[in-house]
C-alpha cells in the first residue's frame, strides 16, 4: 500500500509517508465503520439518544436522500439563491451580520475567511458570543442602514445568539431603523425564533437531522456564501465530490478511511494520547482549526461508547497557521513531550496576487514552502509524526472537498471507538449548570436587600449550603454586578472570601 493518496480531478494529495502508522490490519477493521456510514446514508437512526437519522451527505447529494427530502433540500438551495439574487439587486446592503454560535458559525465563518475577496458581494461579519463588548465593538463599526442581519439558530433559544438578537434590536431602535425589513431566521420550523420572525425579511428551515457541526452545507452556510458572492455551486460539487471518493469500499482508494486510521494509531486508539495540531501554509485557512476542533472534538469526545462502557475517548485538535507557528509553538513541537501529531495543509497555486520576488529567483511563496518542508523534517527527525494534506488550488471546490473529507473521517473513526458521533452530552451538562448559576443572581439580590454580607453569609441567608463552585460563583456574580454598579457596592477585604457586598444607594 504507497504512502500516498492522490486524486488529480479533486485536486487533493495526502502524505502518510511520515505518520508512522502500519496500514496492514486497517482494510479489515475498517470494513464495518465503511458498511456503518453506507447505512447512515442510506437513512438508519443515526443519534439514537435523540431517535433521528443523519444526513447532511444528502444536503450535496438530493436525490440520495429517502423520501421527499430531496426536493425539499433543492428547494432551500434554490431558496437561499433567490433571496441572495434579490437581496444584491437592491444594492441597498454592503454588510452582513451573523449571530450564531457553534455550527451557526464555526463553518460560515471559515468558508467566508478562506474565499473571501476584496470585491465581494458583500463583506460578512459574525457575532458568535455573548459578550457585550464584543458585540459593540463589531455593529459599533456598521452602518446598519446597510446591514442586513441573519439569525442562525436550531433551537431559537440558544442563549448567546438569543442575547446577540436582543442586542441587534437594541441597535437598531437606537439607530431608528426598523429590524424585521433587514433580518433573516434561519431556525427549525415552529421554533421561538421561527414565530419571532414571521414579520421579517425571510426565514428559511434548519433540519433536525442535520447537526450544527455538520451544516455548512445547508441553508446555514449557504446563504452567507450566496450573499457573500462565493461561487456556492463549485462548494457543494467539491463536497459532493469527496462524498463519492470517501464511499469506496476499497480501504487503500478511499482518503477519508485512511485519515480515520491515521488518526486512531495516532491518538492511541481514541485515548488522545496525541493530540492534532493543524498548520495549515495559507492565511485562508487559518480558521480551519477552530472549525475543526468542533466538529473533531464535539463528535469524538465522550465519556461512554454505545454499550454505555467507559472510555473516555477523544482527540485534541487545536492549531494557527505556518509559518506563525514556527515563531511561536513549534520549539515545544520539535524538542517537547511527544504529546502531539501534525496536519500540514499546503496549497500549490500561490493565488491571483502573484507574489515579487524577495531574493533573485525566490519570491515569498518560495519560503512559505520552504518554511513547511523544513519544519515537517525537522519534527520528523524528533521523531514526531505527521500527515500532509495538499491542494492544488484554493477555491471554493476544494473547500468543499475539505469539509465533507473531514465529515467522513469523523464519523469513520467513531464508528471504530464505538462512540456516538452525533450527540454532546456534556454541552447540555454545560448548558444546565449555566442556568444554575443565572437562577443564583436574582436570590443574592434578594439576600442583600435585607443586609451586607460576604458571599459566603449572603448563600447562608439563603439557604443554601454551597459547595465550591456555588460559592464561588456567587462571589463572581456578586463582584461583576459591583464593577458594573448594577446595584451592588463592595468593600475588600484581605481576601475574596471576606469581601463584603451591600445594595448599592
Amino acid at each position: 500500500m504507497t504512502g500516498q493518496w492522490r486524486d488529480l480531478e479533486l485536486g487533493f494529495t495526502m502524505d502518510f509517508r511520515f505518520a508512522g502508522v502500519d496500514e496492514s490490519a486497517a482494510p479489515a477493521a475498517l470494513a464495518p465503520a465503511l458498511a456503518a456510514m453506507a447505512a447512515i446514508e442510506g437513512g438508519a437512526i443515526a443519534n439514537v439518544d435523540e431517535s433521528r437519522a443523519v444526513g447532511h451527505y444528502w444536503l450535496r447529494a438530493p436525490e440520495l436522500a429517502p423520501g421527499a427530502l430531496g426536493a425539499e433540500i433543492e428547494e432551500v438551495r434554490e431558496a437561499c439563491r433567490k433571496l441572495a439574487a434579490a437581496v444584491h439587486a437592491e444594492r441597498r446592503f454592503t454588510t452582513l451580520l451573523v449571530l450564531g454560535i457553534g455550527g451557526s458559525a464555526l463553518g460560515p465563518q471559515l468558508v467566508a475567511d478562506a474565499l473571501g475577496e476584496p470585491h465581494d458581494r458583500m463583506r460578512v461579519v459574525f457575532v458568535d458570543n455573548t459578550d457585550p463588548d464584543g458585540f459593540a465593538r463589531i455593529v459599533g463599526l456598521l452602518d446598519l442602514s446597510e446591514t442586513l442581519v441573519l439569525c442562525i439558530s436550531k433551537s431559537g433559544t440558544t442563549p448567546e445568539t438569543r442575547n446577540a438578537l436582543v442586542e441587534t434590536e437594541a441597535a437598531f431602535e437606537r439607530a431608528g431603523i426598523a429590524l424585521p425589513p433587514q433580518a433573516i431566521a434561519i431556525t427549525g420550523v415552529g421554533s421561538v425564533l421561527w414565530e419571532a420572525a414571521a414579520t421579517w425579511r425571510a426565514r428559511l428551515p434548519m433540519w433536525d437531522w442535520v447537526g450544527g457541526r455538520t451544516s455548512v452545507t445547508s441553508a446555514v452556510g449557504l446563504l452567507p456564501a450566496f450573499l457573500q458572492g462565493v461561487e456556492v455551486d463549485e462548494l457543494l460539487a467539491g463536497a459532493a465530490a469527496m462524498d463519492a471518493a470517501t464511499r469506496n469500499p476499497d480501504y487503500a482508494a478511499n482518503p477519508a478511511a485512511r485519515l480515520a486510521w491515521a488518526w486512531h494509531h495516532l491518538s492511541g486508539a481514541g485515548r488522545n494520547t496525541r493530540a492534532m495540531v493543524l498548520l495549515p501554509y495559507r492565511d485562508r485557512l487559518v480558521l480551519i482549526s477552530r472549525y475543526l476542533q468542533q466538529l473533531v472534538m464535539e463528535s469524538l469526545g465522550k465519556t461512554l461508547d454505545r454499550a454505555g462502557q467507559p472510555v473516555r475517548s477523544g482527540l485534541t485538535v487545536y492549531g494557527n497557521k505556518g509559518s506563525t507557528d514556527q515563531h511561536a509553538y513549534v520549539q515545544q513541537l520539535r524538542d517537547g513531550p511527544d504529546d502531539h501529531f501534525v496536519t500540514f495543509v499546503a496549497v500549490q497555486d500561490d493565488g491571483w496576487y502573484g507574489a515579487s520576488e524577495v531574493e533573485p529567483g525566490v519570491d515569498a511563496g518560495d519560503y512559505l514552502q520552504g518554511l513547511f518542508l523544513g519544519t515537517r523534517r525537522a519534527l520528523h527527525e524528533a521523531g514526531h509524526p505527521s500527515l500532509t494534506i495538499t491542494l492544488s488550488q484554493l477555491d471554493a471546490f476544494r473547500l468543499g472537498g475539505v469539509i465533507a473529507l473531514y465529515e467522513r473521517a469523523v464519523g469513520l473513526l467513531a464508528e471504530l471507538l464505538n462512540v456516538n458521533a452525533y450527540h454532546q452530552p456534556g454541552v447540555e451538562a454545560g448548558k444546565k449548570a449555566a442556568a444554575a448559576v443565572l437562577a443564583l443572581k436574582p436570590r443574592l439580590l434578594a439576600a442583600l436587600a435585607e443586609g451586607e454580607g460576604t458571599a459566603d453569609s449572603l448563600l447562608e441567608r439563603i439557604g443554601v449550603s454551597g459547595d465550591a463552585h456555588t460559592r464561588a460563583a456567587a462571589h463572581a456574580i456578586l463582584a461583576r454586578l459591583a464593577a458594573n454598579e448594577r446595584g451592588v457596592s463592595t468593600t475588600p477585604g484581605t481576601t475574596p472570601e471576606l469581601d463584603v457586598f451591600r445594595a448599592r444607594d
